[in-house]
């Protein structure tokens, strides 16, 4: 266990380089086994759910070689097929081996997938895709995936899950005849997997949208692709630099996603500039306000899937909310946990309702005190800290390593940047 102790009230100016997005690297590495020949992927992150995902594949019997932020994975040794149960339990993402093993291998072994508890996390989006594209599931304690007859199916998903979209186009690019996959998922992480599945030798249609064409192919091949910037990590750094008063330049940053997702910050009173298609500015001392509906209605920030807002950067929000001069309404809709983490924030003087699990009433500005703390999650986690980057006096926040598992080495980096912040383990 680890913890993170916090002298707030410094200012974060400087320049950080935004790394490869989170949710985009994790697919794409369990998409080496598709193929027998050599997959190399750059800008990775070097988080904590990357590594265990590595070490799943190094349990499989892939051969994984690890230089700096780029990684060479080679699945012709591949000789087994059963992911071990303790590490299911710490990436909600060893479900993603599920499509990969089953259509190329013939079968697939895992244990329900852990992650952080944010609600309910179905698998049956999942399970119904794979069946329709004939592959046979049993079980309860674990789950046993059978390659039946694999062919191409017309499948409508009862949610845009991502990683149920994911996880059906790496099984259908290797399903004789046509695929058709609607209410797809189209974030931006979807897309880097579908276009390096592509460059694998993929026909995939669609791409960016929420109806995917996918005709069968009989081999994939060796590719090498670099992750695409992650906007969560970049925004959460605007956060942390905002907050506390600060100048910062992006480097690397994914200008084209954060426009998508510009206009609920913009509605707290974040305001950037891109000096190219990867640099992005924001200037220091800005003075957050809310911007009201017309008719000076209280606005409200909800999250959905993309092109909404994401319901992981909801919790970075609604930090950046208690520091903005006005009221906001937030409506969480994706995940009924997500919004509990409040109460920290209500200790540390935020002026916060919590309405039920999917709503809160942010009032703001706030003075923020430092607390003692501990990390739900990723996401809360990392809000839990930029309040605490911006909070009068000590805080500290346990339960760090779950932070850990989307940022990485995240208090060296706010250490360069100004911040007063140590880990103690």
């Amino acid at each position: 266990m680890a913890r993170f102790i916090i002298q707030g009230g410094k200012r974060l100016s400087g320049r950080h380089r935004v790394l490869g997005n989170k949710n985009a690297v994790l697919p794409m590495l369990a998409a080496c086994v598709l193929t027998d020949e050599p997959v190399v992927i750059t800008n990775i992150p070097l988080i904590e759910d990357v590594l265990t995902t590595l070490e799943i594949l190094a349990h499989l019997g892939v051969q994984v070689d690890l230089h700096g932020h780029s990684v060479r994975l080679c699945a012709a040794g591949l000789r087994r097929t059963r992911l071990p149960p303790e590490l299911c339990r710490r990436v909600r993402s060893s479900i993603l081996f599920s499509g990969p093993l089953a259509a190329r291998h013939g079968r697939a072994t895992l244990f329900p997938p852990g992650g952080d508890v944010i609600g309910r996390r179905r698998v049956d989006t999942h399970f119904e895709g794979l069946q329709q594209l004939g592959i046979a599931i049993e079980g309860r304690e674990f789950y046993r995936f059978q390659r039946r007859t694999l062919h191409g199916a017309r499948i409508l998903l009862d949610e845009a899950s991502v990683t149920a979209t994911e996880n059906l186009a790496m099984a259908a690019v290797l399903a004789p005849g046509r695929t058709t996959i609607f209410n797809a998922a189209c974030e931006p992480h979807v897309q880097d997997l579908c276009r390096m599945l592509n460059a694998m030798g993929a026909r995939i249609a669609g791409i960016g949208t929420n109806f995917l064409r996918i005709e069968g192919v009989e081999r994939l091949h060796g590719v090498r692709r670099r992750v695409t910037p992650d906007h969560v990590e970049a925004t959460s750094m605007l956060a942390a630099a905002a907050i506390t008063g600060g100048d910062l330049i992006l480097e690397h940053a994914p200008v084209e996603h954060l426009d998508v997702i510009s206009r609920p910050l913009h509605k707290l009173g974040l305001v950037w500039t891109t000096e190219n298609s990867h640099l992005l500015h924001l200037p220091g001392g800005q003075r957050l306000r809310v911007q009201n509906d017309f008719g000076a209605a209280v606005p409200k920030i909800e999250d959905g899937p993309w092109p909404n807002y994401p319901s992981d950067m909801m919790s970075v929000a609604i930090v950046l909310a208690t520091q903005a001069r006005g009221t906001v309404l937030f409506f969480e809709k994706m995940f009924e946990s997500r919004m509990y983490f409040v109460d920290r924030l209500i200790d540390m003087g935020a002026r916060i309702v919590q309405c039920d699990p999917h709503r809160v009433v942010v009032d703001g500005p706030a003075r923020l005190h430092g607390s003692h703390l501990s990390s739900p999650d990723i996401r809360a986690g990392m809000a839990l800290l930029i309040a605490a980057l911006s909070a009068k006096g000590e805080s500290i926040i346990e339960n760090a390593q779950s932070i850990d598992r989307g940022y990485e080495k995240i208090e060296l980096k706010l250490r360069r940047l100004g911040a007063d912040i140590v880990r103690v383990v």
